[in-house]
């Protein structure tokens, strides 16, 4: 396996609670030297994984499809099938963007995809149920507050109950998947991950109500339903991810830090610049006479620095995994120089390019998902997290490489 060589960093053991970690388990002699044969097939069993927390997961699908179908049957009530049907096509373009946005993110540590399918339901049929439940229950209250002035009742519903409720009501989805999940919650990218499916699920069927109720008061596509689609459609699939994006980021940042109470704190935190940036794109709105020119000033700014963000986060991620199987081949259990063809992007990219002219692509793809999966499960053990599965994860991945790199190994 050929490396791209790039300056390796020193491997980081301080676990983030100020101690030292111990180093991984030194890997039995003719795998150190050979890295082809298996000495412990223990290593090589998978552990048995929870029936009961995969029961949950299962079921948790099955009522958030039902919830789903409810949503559904409320807008084709509301908009009519074919309005309904027509909004549901336009919507599937920004949703289209946001998936691939996402696929490229998720592609150095994808989720499982229960976990995604979870994600994507609750925004798209919990969280808008959410919303339609206490926008009809506090109606009145706005009413009573507007005394009578559309402008008060419209701003007040727009920029501030909506952002409130609507970044709550997705946040919670992340927080469930915060708690359910945690053994697969390691890090900011993964609540961005998440995060984007919650909030590209939302935006897909509020952009279906919004086509379609556009369609329908025009009786048909004319320029209006064009420049409501080049607006949410085009210019801001990212609009609703960008907000819930910064909820996602901080329960991250408290899968590395703290427990499953503890996260509460970090959701809070990340609700109020979600809610804040939410309820700066609505309430723009209402006083900004060039959308278009507050949009290059403001909103794509914006969007550009939350690129930027993604961007660094993702190399940290990679660095951590680079420092992580860096203790590994320490101990025995790779070559060092394979650990920058697993922990870099240009490695892996020559690496499987190598395998796939050898005819063992789909070989080197497993040996790179198990590596970096190896390398969060050991991120787990060093910060105190070993109590959800890491340990047990670290047995079975130790013996899932070594039998990859016997398959790469065959002639």
């Amino acid at each position: 396996m050929t490396s791209t060589n790039p300056t390796a960093s020193t491997p980081d053991h301080t676990a983030s609670a100020g101690t030292v970690a111990a180093d991984p388990v030194t890997a039995p002699a003719d795998i150190a030297t050979h890295a082809t044969a298996t000495v412990q097939p223990g290593l090589t069993k998978p552990p048995k994984r929870s029936s009961a927390l995969l029961a949950v997961g299962i079921i948790g699908v099955i009522l958030l499809s039902v919830v789903m179908l409810f949503v559904v049957v409320y807008l084709i009530a509301g908009l009519g099938g074919d309005a309904f049907a027509l909004g549901g096509v336009m919507a599937l373009v920004p949703l289209a963007i946001v998936f691939i946005a996402v696929r490229w993110i998720d592609r150095w540590e994808p989720e499982p995809r229960l976990a995604v399918v979870f994600a994507f339901l609750w925004g798209a049929g919990v969280a808008v149920l959410i919303a339609l439940l206490v926008g009809a229950e506090i109606d009145s209250v706005l009413l009573a507050i507007s005394q009578g002035d559309d402008f008060v009742y419209e701003f007040v519903g727009a920029a501030i109950q909506a952002p409130i409720v609507e970044e709550t009501g997705k946040g919670l989805g992340l927080l469930i998947l915060f708690w359910v999940a945690r053994r697969h919650f390691d890090g900011p990218v993964d609540g961005i991950v998440y995060a984007a499916w919650v909030a590209g699920g939302f935006a897909f069927t509020e952009n279906i109500l919004y086509f379609g109720s556009e369609l329908v008061d025009v009786g048909g596509f004319d320029s209006s339903v064009f420049e409501i689609f080049l607006i949410r459609g085009i210019m801001s699939p990212f609009a609703h991810v960008m907000f819930t994006l910064c909820t996602g980021i901080a329960l991250g940042f408290a899968a590395r830090k703290t427990g499953a109470f503890g996260a509460i704190g970090f959701f809070v935190l990340g609700l109020i610049p979600a809610i804040l940036l939410h309820a700066l794109w609505n309430g723009a709105l209402f006083f900004v006479a060039d959308f278009y020119g507050y949009y290059a000033i403001v909103q794509l700014p914006l969007f550009i620095m939350a690129v930027l963000l993604v961007l660094w986060l993702r190399r940290q991620e990679s660095k951590l995994t680079h420092d992580r199987l860096g203790e590994y081949a320490n101990v025995g259990w790779f070559n060092p120089d394979e650990v920058n063809a697993l922990a870099t992007p240009n490695g892996r990219r020559q690496a499987v390019a190598w395998a796939r002219r050898n005819g063992k692509g789909a070989a080197m793809k497993q040996y790179i998902r198990d590596a970096t999966r190896l390398a969060f499960a050991r991120q787990r053990i060093i910060t105190g997290r070993g109590r959800i599965g890491a340990e047990a994860d670290e047995a079975a991945l130790l013996g899932a490489i070594v039998e990859s790199r016997k398959a790469l190994a065959k002639a």
